[in-house]
């Protein structure tokens, strides 16, 4: 069984592509290397492989892969905006983050402590906002460095100093 915590948020399925069983990946964070033969999906709760066939670049941020067993565009439209995960191990180190990298991250503060896991990052505005789960409250935290003080990448964890008050609301 996969276990999320292998893996990393890597973007999304867009639609179908063509009528042969393609569908275009969107990359939101990081690219694709050789290697990487399969992505993981969270379906219900459990993260589903699911292998390519090939993959090829469409532009700098989309793919159109070919999924294992799935021949035509009706097969793969179930897949369309699913969220795509890839293994850890398969992610290098970069400065060049885009913000869909940190879902996942663990957020917590130093005198708050654990905030919850962020779920989103709303960047159409532009003040970008972490959108973090904390026990089923939204908190949204403006995404600027005077807020963080730390993110470890190994640990998929980022530390805020935040004032109290951005905490309550």
């Amino acid at each position: 069984m996969l276990k999320k915590e292998d893996f990393t948020y890597f973007g999304r399925f867009l639609k179908p592509h063509g009528t042969k069983g393609e569908i275009g990946l969107l990359g939101d964070s990081l690219t694709l290397g050789e290697e990487c033969d399969f992505v993981a999906v969270d379906i219900d709760g459990i993260l589903v492989p699911f292998f390519f066939e090939y993959k090829r670049q469409k532009n700098n941020d989309t793919l159109i892969v070919k999924i294992e067993r799935l021949n035509s565009a009706d097969e793969v439209r179930q897949l369309t905006n699913s969220t795509v995960y890839i293994p850890r191990e398969w992610v290098e180190e970069s400065d060049n983050y885009t913000w869909g990298y940190f879902r996942g991250f663990k957020a917590e503060d130093v005198e708050l402590g654990n905030l919850g896991e962020i779920t989103d990052v709303d960047d159409t505005t532009i003040n970008t906002l972490f959108v973090i789960d904390r026990d089923g409250t939204e908190l949204l935290i403006p995404a600027q460095e005077e807020y963080i003080v730390e993110i470890d990448h190994s640990q998929r964890r980022i530390v805020f100093n935040i004032p109290e008050e951005l905490a309550s609301l």
